[in-house]
């Protein structure tokens, strides 16, 4: 038996609307994976504001509740000093394959047994070999980073590297027709929010590419483009379940949206099981899950507004410091200064832009030589609302600073998640108990052949290893 391990790290899938489109006929590879899986549901055993993606992942892959891992915020895995999974498995000698798992990193004596590419919302985490994948991981991370703006902020050369990259790391005829596709019906239809999906395909025929030549143990494979559909788009899914409705038009584009994201991973899936031998181990993780979210809808819903431009946001709040602007998820981001005192002086500085009834327009959270902050605004504001600050004697509307993601946020997050080990044995069974996302780091470790009791404080799923 080859020992060897994929887990198809899914973000968000919810398990109920799995079992409703398996059962209407839109998911087939979902239906022969769940068949010849022994079936779970999983449980991240936290609650709002701990509920958070990148903070279950970390629990996924080091074993470690919230509570003895301590990371609250996307992007500061390289905080962590527990070993993940495949540090584990490294140390035995075995070879992982990380492939945009969020919120992961990889200890330094790791990485010749490691292949990794860090998720798109990193901002102090380094691919490995790092020259390999930069040209992928700077294009892919401002994409999604900024998949808000009309134009993303890339070059020509950027653009030109991308492509090189893509050529000889796996770009297959399938991705290519896709996005052309893709591209040519942008020109007449609005179909722009599609896109996520394209970006899954790009990064499976990398994770392909490399998992075949680099024969891993153990490999992960994350991916998110449904998870944002469920939090943008559920509304649109079941108006039934909101109060609050949107227009028409934006009804009609976006309805099925869920859905095709739920079919696009079902290709993967397809592809996947296709590729793996015999005796590899199927893995899919969720690591939570969503519901609707309808709690705004008295309120107009909950709008997310981003920083339009970060250099005339400082310049209106007489931020003069140095500093890297590093924008993370939704309305987030990081500003990285020099040294903790000219963090701390920074973050006086922007506490002076304001809101009309005096409140700063930005939550912010001093880390170190670091500032981590958002826009505070969470439902539309009046047409004239504007800031002012201690540094302008001219207010400047919101509008000018600020501008909105997506559409009003529909979903919200739930401690469910869908666990599945497709066995080489292809036995199928359910386990009736929640298993908690604590116990999933040992099992993946025991499916690849190593059993450390002391590596992880949990036992691992008795009723996958056997």
């Amino acid at each position: 038996m080859s020992n060897r391990v994929v887990v198809l790290e899914f973000n968000e899938l919810t398990p109920h609307l799995v079992d409703r489109f398996i059962a209407e006929g839109h998911l087939p590879n979902f239906k022969r994976l769940r068949d010849e899986s022994m079936v779970c549901i999983s449980d991240a055993e936290e609650d709002p504001p701990i509920l958070e993606p990148w903070i279950q992942w970390v629990t996924v892959h080091t074993g470690l509740s919230y509570s003895q891992h301590k990371i609250f915020n996307l992007g500061d895995a390289a905080k962590l000093d527990a070993p993940r999974v495949w540090d584990v498995l490294a140390d035995q000698g075995k070879k992982s394959w990380i492939c945009g798992s969020m919120n992961a990193s990889v200890a330094a004596n790791n990485k010749e047994n490691v292949l990794f590419l860090p998720d798109p919302w990193s901002t102090n985490t380094k691919p490995n070999p790092e020259e390999k994948f930069r040209p992928y991981f700077e294009f892919v991370r401002r994409n999604v980073q900024e998949y808000t703006r009309e134009k993303i902020p890339l070059s020509r050369s950027d653009y030109v590297n991308f492509v090189r990259f893509m050529v000889t790391n796996g770009l297959s005829l399938r991705t290519m027709f896709e996005t052309a596709k893709q591209l040519a019906t942008e020109r007449f239809r609005n179909v722009h929010w599609q896109r996520a999906a394209i970006l899954d395909r790009l990064q499976w025929d990398v994770f392909r590419h490399h998992y075949k030549r680099f024969k891993p143990d153990l490999s992960t494979f994350f991916i998110n483009s449904t998870a944002h559909y469920q939090h943008y788009y559920w509304r649109n899914m079941e108006p039934e379940s909101f109060d609050l409705k949107d227009d028409v038009e934006r009804q009609a584009e976006y309805a099925g949206a869920i859905l095709f994201g739920y079919q696009k991973m079902d290709r993967i899936i397809g592809e996947c099981l296709a590729m793996v031998d015999a005796d590899t181990t199927v893995v899919l993780s969720t690591a939570l899950s969503q519901q609707p979210m309808t709690k705004y809808d008295e309120e107009g819903g909950k709008q997310l507004f981003k920083i339009q431009d970060m250099a005339a946001f400082a310049t209106f709040a007489g931020l003069q410091i140095p500093y890297e602007y590093a924008p993370v998820m939704a309305e987030e981001f990081y500003l990285h200064f020099a040294n903790e005192a000219e963090a701390e002086a920074a973050e006086k500085k922007l506490a002076q832009v304001r809101l009309p009834d005096g409140q700063p327009v930005l939550y912010m959270r001093l880390e170190g030589p670091s500032i981590f902050a958002g826009c505070r605004v969470f439902s539309q504001p009046p047409k004239d609302l504007a800031l002012v600050s201690a540094a302008s004697n001219t207010p400047r509307a919101f509008s000018e600073l600020f501008y909105p993601v997506d559409g009003v946020k529909s979903g919200m997050h739930h401690p469910d998640g869908i666990l599945w080990f497709r066995l080489p044995s292809r036995k199928h069974g359910r386990i009736a108990q929640k298993i908690p996302l604590r116990q999933i780091a040992p099992t993946l470790a025991g499916l690849c052949g190593v059993i450390k009791d002391q590596a992880f404080p949990t036992k691992p799923v008795n009723e996958v290893l056997g």
